[in-house]
């Protein structure tokens, strides 16, 4: 039993440290406008009477920002790419707006944001979004940091149990 109380406090210490870091990646990265995926980052320690288990939570679009999508144009390492379709504009008005990109016309007045958001939208899909890592990088550091004697009393079944779930 003080066995699995120190597999569950060591898994919640790691998974603080690595939603902490997460968070501060995307704030550093600038990937934080709406901060709708910062908000969404959370963890579940969940123990039952022959497992502990940890589960990551996150907005569905994390593992794109995260792991990145190839464009058509451009490659990343990453098992995300763009092929016939573009992201939809629908999700890219709101940004715009936070960002200050407001098109104008002649006149000096505001026109609609259709245009710029089907521009970016194909922009998006030639060069696709580039790998931040912010919650992978943070994960990988914090796993070798676990303790040497956790590591080697649950090594068999650790990394089964520790599975990112990305939903919310």
């Amino acid at each position: 039993m003080l066995a699995d109380q120190f597999l569950k406090d060591e898994l919640n210490k790691f998974a603080k440290y690595v939603i902490q870091q997460s968070r501060s990646n995307l704030t550093k990265g600038k990937k934080n406008a709406s901060k709708e995926l910062y908000n969404s980052l959370g963890y579940q320690v969940s123990q039952s009477a022959k497992t502990t288990s940890l589960a990551f939570e996150m907005a569905d679009y994390g593992k794109f920002q995260d792991r990145g999508v190839s464009g058509t144009e451009k490659k990343y390492n990453t098992p995300y790419k763009y092929t016939n379709k573009m992201p939809p504009t629908k999700s890219l008005d709101s940004w715009i707006v936070r960002k200050g990109i407001a098109p104008r016309g002649s006149g000096g007045q505001f026109t609609k944001r259709e245009g710029i958001k089907f521009a970016i939208a194909k922009s998006i899909k030639k060069k696709g979004i580039r790998p931040s890592m912010f919650f992978t990088k943070p994960f990988e550091a914090a796993f070798k940091r676990l303790p040497d004697d956790l590591v080697e009393a649950y090594s068999i079944g650790l990394e089964k149990q520790i599975q990112v779930n990305i939903s919310k």
